[in-house]
């Protein structure tokens, strides 16, 4: 099982720079573009009355000023990746994907 901080590493590949938060408080104030995630869900397999596996699943918004973010596809390109939904708000393009890592 990967863990968080290698998905860390993974978006900031993407995204070329540190403005990747997780959980950020709602006093953080983000650069854009920027990659914000989450913990959405744990996905248990149990088996012999027991966990037998787990995956955890991320929900992963990108933020970008630009409506023809290269971003995107990029983090499309993440195995596991189920694109979700596109939003705006505050004048900012929001593109929500599920990844499980």
């Amino acid at each position: 099982m990967r863990d968080r901080l290698t998905l860390q590493a993974l978006l900031e590949s993407i995204l070329g720079s540190k403005n990747v938060y997780f959980q950020p408080p709602t006093s953080a104030k983000m650069q854009y573009p920027a990659i914000r995630y989450r913990l959405s869900n744990i996905d248990n397999t149990h088996a012999n009355d027991g966990v037998y596996a787990s995956q955890k699943q991320y929900e992963i918004i990108v933020i970008d000023y630009d409506p023809d973010s290269p971003f995107v596809d990029k983090v499309n390109q993440i195995q596991s990746a189920d694109f979700n939904r596109h939003y705006v708000a505050d004048n900012l393009n929001h593109w929500v994907f599920t990844i499980t890592y």
